[in-house]
């Protein structure tokens, strides 16, 4: 199956692969995946060809080919487990570094998901064949394998660190972890280390159950296992767990199903090569170390904390900077403008000054030119009189001005008291619209006194209305004859009316005879005794007094017999509803051992 969107430019040795997979028959085909190992081997590692031809190799399913190959069994692959290691390689190689493209989502959570889980099984499979295997250099060979699949599982999950998760929680690798020989304990724990090395978050990610399985399985092989090797590996795994993750030395210095791991320790005799790993495991489970490693952690916590709320402090200062900013310059040229407004208000009022004062010199300089010219012009016996009216003219403006500046002052004094007339005023004008109201609210729901007697002008006025109406709207007359027709009609409909009723009552009261009878009926059969047991008179109970019905029964019971005594062949082209015909003579068959209601012997 090669995929719709083939890329542009595939290189000639991938298409022509691709080409004799297809054609070639099964058993085949591993054989002819191997040439893939030497075309990425020809290509320089890490250049853009590769990345090239591992696309290629994608979008023309050759990887999908692989993983089926590797799902089969081994003993039907030609080339045993030398071509499933190869494959297995080829496999990691080609997943490492692919750009899927369009197809990520497929890529990422279908293919290498299953590729993982094919290699554990793999695993699997060569250790069964391992322990089984009685000869030493089928056990080498065997092993070598062994550590080509677990090579390559460790290539694919360094370079897609999202799947150390699957394989920690897949069972295949719990039983792998669980086995008691030495070799493969110790290359699928340095498997795991290493692994854990590469992202050791994933550790914590995983189920509580499969976490408290690795780790029984880990102490399980560091106390009861005399190998050294295995005690080795099993200890610096257990060291890089503990110094990873606070939690995993918390649960191991807290927890009761390890409670004594720390004596039991103490007890061992640590060999010469992993002593100091040894010691450091010891001294971490110490309750010194405990307390410092808590210390620690809170240290970390405080820090951790302070960071978050500073980086939280300046994130937020720095947000409202362009705003603070923006009020920094809008005060400053309010303010400005403010000075600017306040210092042209001051040069008019100073220019403003100056123009009355000019104003007032000009005034007082034209009055005088103009005394004297009147001095001039009138008579000197008339002087006296001129300077008099001047006065008189002088005093009236200044009686003016006096008069109008006591005025403002008494206004200025009673404007309080007249606000409060005002305010006055709206309360009352308030107050009596709420009464009012209220007023109105309790005539509306008031309880009814009674009509209020009529006097005659009223009652005269009523009966002028009524004569307009009945004027104005003359009813319809009718003969005699035409109301007793009418009359007889009206009697014959109820009559009729009546008698069909009493008709309907009389097939009202049979229906529910009939009903009650079926019912009756319905309950005698429900309790009646089987044929077998029936004695004396109790199936003459159950006769039919309908001739129809009882030759239906008949025909009926005739009709299942027949379907039943019929060969087989016969039934094959027939349905479960199908009815079948019984001809009219065979109705009049009297079977001695079944009882047909309704039927009389001749």
């Amino acid at each position: 199956m090669i995929r719709e969107m083939k890329p542009t430019g595939t290189d000639p040795r991938i298409l022509s692969l691709a080409a004799e997979v297809a054609k070639s028959p099964e058993q085949n085909v591993p054989i002819i995946l191997l040439k893939l190992k030497e075309i990425i081997n020809n290509t320089p590692l890490g250049s853009s060809e590769l990345k090239k031809i591992k696309r290629d190799i994608y979008c023309y399913d050759l990887i999908r080919y692989c993983l089926l190959v590797l799902s089969q069994d081994c003993s039907r692959i030609q080339g045993g487990w030398t071509t499933i290691s190869q494959l297995t390689q080829i496999l990691s190689h080609c997943c490492v570094g692919l750009e899927p493209g369009e197809d990520a989502e497929e890529f990422y959570s279908e293919l290498l998901p299953s590729a993982a889980e094919n290699f554990l099984i793999l695993g699997r499979q060569l250790q069964t064949c391992f322990i089984n295997a009685a000869k030493g250099e089928e056990k080498d060979e065997l092993l070598h394998f062994f550590h080509i699949v677990t090579d390559s599982l460790f290539w694919l999950v360094g370079g897609h660190v999202q799947l150390i998760q699957n394989v920690l929680q897949s069972e295949h690798f719990l039983h792998l972890l669980q086995t008691d020989n030495v070799q493969i304990g110790s290359t699928v724990m340095t498997m795991v280390q290493n692994i854990l090395q590469i992202n050791s978050g994933d550790l914590l990610r995983i189920e509580a159950k499969t976490l408290h399985s690795i780790l029984d399985e880990v102490i399980f092989k560091l106390l009861s296992t005399p190998s050294p090797v295995l005690r080795s590996t099993a200890t610096k795994l257990l060291l890089l767990m503990a110094e990873s993750h606070q939690e995993i030395l918390i649960l191991l210095r807290l927890s009761a199903c390890y409670k004594e791991l720390r004596s039991l320790l103490n007890k061992q005799k640590p060999g010469t090569e992993f002593r100091h790993e040894f010691r450091q495991l010891i001294s971490l489970l110490s309750p010194k170390v405990y307390q410092e490693v808590e210390e620690q952690k809170l240290h970390q916590a405080a820090c951790l904390i302070q960071a978050y709320w500073k980086g939280f402090q300046t994130r937020k200062r720095l947000k409202k900077l362009p705003s603070a900013v923006i009020t920094l310059q809008r005060n400053f040229r309010s303010k400005r403008a403010k000075m600017l407004l306040e210092l042209n208000r001051q040069k008019e009022e100073e220019d403003h000054r100056s123009r009355l004062q000019l104003q007032r010199q000009r005034a007082m300089r034209l009055s005088r030119e103009l005394r004297l010219s009147m001095l001039e012009i009138v008579h000197p016996g008339q002087v006296e009189k001129h300077n008099r009216e001047i006065e008189e003219k002088s005093a009236l403006v200044i009686q003016k001005h006096w008069r109008g500046y006591r005025e403002r002052k008494n206004f200025h004094q009673q404007k309080p008291s007249l606000i409060e007339y005002k305010a006055a005023v709206i309360l009352q004008r308030a107050t009596l619209k709420f009464l009012a109201k209220c007023r109105k609210k309790k005539k509306l729901f008031s309880p009814w006194q009674g009509l209020r007697e009529l006097t005659d002008a009223r009652r005269v006025e009523l009966k002028q209305q009524v004569d307009d109406y009945v004027r104005r709207h003359p009813g319809s007359q009718m003969s005699d004859v035409a109301s007793r027709e009418l009359h007889s009609q009206v009697q014959e409909r109820l009559q009729h009316y009546f008698m069909g009723r009493a008709v309907e009552d009389r097939a009202q009261q049979h229906r529910e005879a009939l009903k009650a009878q079926i019912s009756t009926n319905i309950e005698q059969l429900m309790k009646a005794p089987s044929l077998k047991e029936a004695e004396g008179k109790e199936p003459e109970l159950f006769l039919s007094r309908s001739r129809p019905v009882a030759a239906k029964a008949k025909q009926a019971h005739l009709t299942t017999l027949k379907h039943i005594q019929a060969p087989w062949w016969k039934k094959l082209g027939e349905e479960a509803g199908d009815e079948i015909d019984v001809p009219k003579d065979e109705l009049s068959v009297e079977l001695g051992t079944l009882f047909i209601g309704g039927t009389k012997p001749p």
